[in-house]
């Protein structure tokens, strides 16, 4: 019993000092980012994050660790889009996280869905999936709700089914590769499941 005692402080005592050492989280200056994003990005995703242009995406809520990531992939050119990577050429890394935890303190409007001829079908794809081609449920990376798991899977609820409807397609044709399990689902969509699941998201809350 003494030894164990003896190894269990020690696997304590070294938990507590590689915690000690792992880096601290970079800081965020959220006034700065609020200033950064004025003049750079609230002309097409809105004064507070909530887009009001169906073709661009509601930013407000969405998880800080997610847009630092698609906007340093946009700048790397990992993302393409030729009106977004000029504008994320001109920012640091500093901006791009001041922005992106200025935006996650941001409240998203609701939306909801359009299609009342789809919406089942939207439902049946995001909770359930299509078991007969392995798509997987949304859900169980999304969350039920679209809440998303922040620094992996992107908030989802509420987004305009047109900018939901355009990144699947990308997905699915490599024309937007910076994730490949994103890919490998949409490539067993048809047209008429994109655009079923994306107005179903558009209405999640």
């Amino acid at each position: 019993m003494k030894s164990f005692a003896v190894l269990l402080t020690a696997t304590l005592l070294a938990a507590t000092a590689s915690a000690a050492d792992a880096p601290a989280a970079p800081k965020v200056d959220l006034a700065k980012g609020a200033a950064s994003y004025g003049a750079v990005c609230a002309a097409c995703h809105g004064a507070d994050g909530n887009s009001t242009v169906p073709s661009q995406p509601n930013l407000a809520g969405q998880h800080a660790e997610y847009l630092t990531k698609q906007m340093l992939e946009f700048k790397s050119g990992v993302r393409k889009d030729p009106i977004m990577q000029g504008f994320a050429a001109a920012l640091s890394e500093a901006d791009a996280r001041n922005i992106s935890a200025w935006l996650a303190t941001q409240k998203p409007k609701p939306g909801f869905a359009k299609d009342k001829d789809t919406v089942m079908l939207g439902e049946r794809i995001y909770r359930g999936g299509i078991q007969d081609r392995n798509v997987p449920a949304c859900a169980g990376c999304h969350s039920p709700n679209g809440a998303g798991i922040p620094a992996q899977y992107p908030r989802l609820s509420g987004q305009h089914a047109d900018y939901t409807v355009k990144q699947l397609i990308a997905f699915r044709d490599g024309s937007r590769a910076n994730n490949a399990p994103m890919h490998d689902v949409s490539a067993k969509m048809n047209d008429r499941e994109i655009k079923a699941v994306a107005d179903y998201i558009a209405g999640l809350r």
